[in-house]
Parts: structure tokens; sequence; C-alpha cells
């Protein structure tokens, strides 16, 4: 075999999950490094919605401070059925910003330490190593890196997830369009979010404000088979979208018309059934997964992005505490490691269970499907959200 590097914690992906797993271990004097396939950092994206519980995984990354200083605290919300305008209110459980994707991973990298990061990385195969039994990479560039420990951050079309023998991701029959609209003068939304629906055509538009300037919002629709056209042509994701809302409130449709063509994305959905979620072992020797590589989910809870930080900080606390000031050699390390692992993966499964769970029966209601899986669904999520805010309240605990 060729020269190979060798490193102790190496995390596959540098998203945002990747960057805060990171973050999490530096936190704790523990060094990681990242792959990650493009040659910069991914700062494209549009808006991401972090609820309470992100918020406490972000203060205890400790970056929290700076980004709420980017975004406004969303203080309620309200709901509005097409036809009929009457606004209804919605919960608001706790602390609710909405980031723009860009601040929340330069955040991130910003607080790693140079060499952290390792760009042009495309991880192709792992295989284990015959007499370690720990995990050898294998690079795009041919070149090869030994682990101790691989975490797999690598989003829904997880390569890592794929070695560890998952289930690849379902394709959801709903897609989603994502944009900002920047207002010079200020935006008449101030510090609420708004939801608007047409229950006929299934389609919801999400209205959030980021600042007192710039409005994110999304549409979330069924996918067709001009989809694919369409996501290639800014300016036909433009144009669809206003056609689609037409008969929406004209304020909401100059909303979309006056976007910024830049921001516009259309993509479909994947997810994670619950069921998978709750039938897998996540854990391979000393590999493992994280965010949406573990538990992809659709957005109608918003609660992939604070899930993924919930899941860097725990794991970065149950592996601290394994191997945290202990040199990584002798023969009980991989039993510690694997341990450490075990415990992660034992305070997540139910709550990514409980969330998969959530967001597809929320996905299921909002979607075509069988007249009996709907009142299941509706039966289901009135057990559930007996509290609606009961998914925001988990408590990453002290990093």
């Amino acid at each position: 075999m060729e020269s190979a590097q060798e490193e102790e914690i190496v995390i596959v992906g540098g998203g945002i999950c990747g960057l805060a797993t990171a973050l999490a271990f530096h936190r704790k004097g523990i060094r990681s490094i990242v792959l990650e396939k493009s040659e910069t950092l991914r700062t494209t994206g549009v808006g991401i919605i972090i609820q309470s519980n992100g918020w406490r995984a972000l203060d205890q990354l400790g970056v929290a401070s700076m980004l709420r200083n980017t975004a406004i605290h969303i203080q309620s919300g309200n709901h509005i059925s097409v036809g009929d305008n009457k606004p209804k209110e919605l919960p608001n459980g706790g602390e609710l910003r909405c980031l723009r994707r860009t601040d929340l991973v330069k955040a991130l990298a910003n607080d790693l330490p140079w060499d952290t990061i390792q760009f042009g990385k495309q991880v192709i195969s792992i295989e284990e190593d015959p007499i370690t039994s720990y995990p050898i990479l294998h690079l795009q560039d041919g070149s090869v890196v030994k682990a101790k420990i691989v975490i797999g951050c690598d989003g829904v079309n997880s390569i890592i997830a794929t070695i560890l023998g998952l289930n690849s991701t379902k394709l959801s029959p709903t897609c989603v369009v994502r944009g900002f609209s920047y207002f010079q003068n200020g935006h008449d939304y101030g510090s609420k979010y708004h939801l608007l629906s047409n229950v006929n055509d299934r389609v919801k538009l999400g209205i959030v404000p980021v600042t007192h300037k710039l409005i994110y919002w999304f549409v979330t629709r069924k996918w067709n088979s001009q989809d694919l056209k369409i996501s290639r042509d800014r300016m036909l994701i433009k144009e669809s979208t206003v056609e689609l809302l037409k008969n929406f409130p004209q304020e909401t449709v100059e909303l979309i018309r006056n976007s910024d063509l830049e921001s516009l994305h259309l993509t479909d959905l994947r997810y994670r059934s619950p069921w998978d979620v709750l039938k897998t072992n996540f854990r391979k020797g000393t590999v493992t997964v994280a965010g949406d590589a573990m538990h992809a989910m659709g957005p109608f809870l918003a609660q992939a992005g604070s899930a993924s930080l919930e899941d860097a900080v725990v794991l970065a606390r149950c592996l601290g505490e394994k191997i945290q000031n202990k040199p990584m050699k002798g023969t009980r390390v991989k039993e510690m490691v694997e341990e450490g692992l075990d415990q992660y993966l034992k305070k997540r499964k139910m709550r990514v269970f409980w969330l998969c769970l959530q967001t597809f029966l929320t996905g299921t209601v909002i979607q075509p499907s069988s007249l009996p899986m709907k009142f299941l669904s509706i039966f289901l999520l009135i057990i559930l959200f007996r509290d609606p805010n009961q998914h925001t309240r988990y408590d990453c605990g002290n990093s």
C-alpha cells in the first residue's frame, strides 16, 4: 500500500454537521480533520431556520452570540388558508431565528484551526485494516487516509452511510423552492413568520424574516416531470413559482417576483423513513454517521439543521468522555471508542426517530396519499403534537 496519511478522527463532509462536529471536538481539545470533496467552503444555499434546541447547541459550540447578531428573533407566527385570509396564530416554542446558511457555515469554519478542513478530498471507499481493524479511506485523487474514527457527515447521499449498509434515502413526492427577497427600505413583516397554504393544490408558502431588510421564503409543492429542467434555470424557477402562486395574496406574489435571482433554488426532497432509523445499526467498528447521513428528513418541522447541531455536540461529548486527554494507542482504545459511539447512538436514535416520524407524518398530511393514511397520520399527529413545541425541548447538556 502507498504511504498513507494517518489521523485519529476523520469527518467526511464539510457541511453544517461536519463543521459543527469538528468544532465540538476542537472545543474539547480533540483534533479532527474534515475531508470536503469541493474545492472551497460550501457556502451555497439560502436560509436555514434554527429553533431553540439548535440555539442551545450553538451556545455549546461557542458561536451563538455572534450569529444572533445576524438574524432577528422571530416572536410569533400565523397561518393563512388561501381563500379564507383569516390568520390563525401559530405556536412559537422559544428562540427561533432564520440564518443565512453562509453565515452559519462561515461561523463554524472560522473557529476551527486553519488545517482542519482539507478541500478536494472525496472518499470513494473504506476498507478495514486487517491488522488493527481500523478504517482505511481511499480517496478519488488516489490518496489514502488511515483513521481511528470515521464520522460520515456527508448528507442525504452519504457514501459513508452506503458503506455502513444503510438503506438509500427515499425520494419525496414534494419539492421545495427557496429564495431571498431584499427590501432596501425595510419590509413590513416585522418579527413574525407567515405560512400560507392552498389546500386544493397542496402548495405551501413560508415567509420568514432574516433581518429587517431580508426575507427568506420557501414554497413546497408536488414534484413534476418538468422540474429537472426548471431547476437548472433560475429565471424559470422564478416564473414557474410566480405562476403557481397566482391565487395567493398579491403581496406574496410580488415577494417572489422581486426575489434575488441568484438565491433561487429548486430541489427535490429526500428522507430516511422513521422505520429505517429505528431498525438500523448506525455503527460499524469505529465508523458512524451524523446529520442528514443518519436522519435525512423533509423541511416540514424545520428541524434538520437543529438536529444536526445536536448530533455534533452529543457525539463530541460521548466520545470525549472516552478519549479526552488519553493517548489513542493500545488494545483498549478501539473498545473505548466503540463504547463512546454506542453511547452517542443510544442518546440520538430515539430522539431522531421521533423527529423523523413527526416530519414524515406532517409531510404525509400535506402530500397526496390514500384516505386511510391521511386519517392515520392526522390521528398520530394529534397524539404527537399535544405539546406542539416538544420537539424543540431536547437538551444537549454541557459540552
